[in-house]
């Protein structure tokens, strides 16, 4: 079991350090790594639950392992296209940012969190189309106020509810068990994120590397 949950995860590992973040790359870090920690603990967390005493034994299902590794992977890219947005939102804060700006910084986090994913990650995962999806999802956005409220978390939710490998009329019944648990682990990140982010910080170490 370790070596599985390490598999996918292990690459990600998670800085539980209170550091302030002061350069974008600093930001971006994190929204990978806590991007990884929210899909795994909400994805194990609720399929253990659901499956009892049954869970460990599981993983010798191969049609099982591989569903998992779909879900994860799916999971995974939802919850970093939440993020992105959140971080990339309050980290230009006091920064005369065009839309275009924002994007593109999005759209680079995104990339990055995707290219940390396992080699043999499912081929049912099209990275691209992720991407794609991304880039359309952000030509709505409202960067000055709804890209910094816990409402642009609307994504990871989605994902998890669908594609966690239970039946289907198991996840109808656990539906706001499902969503209420991610909300919760996400409001924990995004008040350490929001402790730890130094605004006039990042926004010098961008300045910079525009001289």
């Amino acid at each position: 079991m370790k070596n599985f949950l390490g598999e996918f995860f292990g690459r990600l590992a998670i800085r539980r350090d209170s550091a302030p973040l002061k350069t974008i790359e600093e930001v971006e870090e994190f929204v990978t790594t806590r991007s990884a920690f929210v899909a795994q603990k909400t994805l194990y967390g609720y399929v253990k639950t659901r499956m009892g005493t049954r869970y460990p034994s599981m993983f010798d299902d191969e049609r099982f392992n591989h569903s998992i590794n779909i879900a994860k992977m799916q999971i995974f890219a939802a919850c970093l296209s939440d993020l992105s947005i959140f971080a990339v939102a309050n980290a230009f804060t006091n920064m005369p940012t065009s839309h275009s700006q924002y994007v593109q910084t999005a759209v680079n986090f995104y990339k990055k969190g995707l290219s940390e994913n396992p080699n043999d990650a499912p081929e049912e995962f099209s990275p691209q189309e992720a991407i794609s999806s991304f880039e359309l999802r952000l030509s709505n956005i409202d960067w000055k106020i709804e890209a910094k409220d816990r409402s642009i978390f609307t994504e990871s939710p989605k994902a998890l509810y669908r594609w966690a490998p239970i039946a289907e009329n198991l996840k109808k019944q656990d539906a706001d068990i499902i969503v209420n648990s991610i909300n919760f682990t996400w409001s924990e990140i995004r008040q350490r994120f929001l402790r730890r982010l130094d605004v006039s910080a990042v926004c010098s170490s961008i300045e910079s590397k525009k001289l």
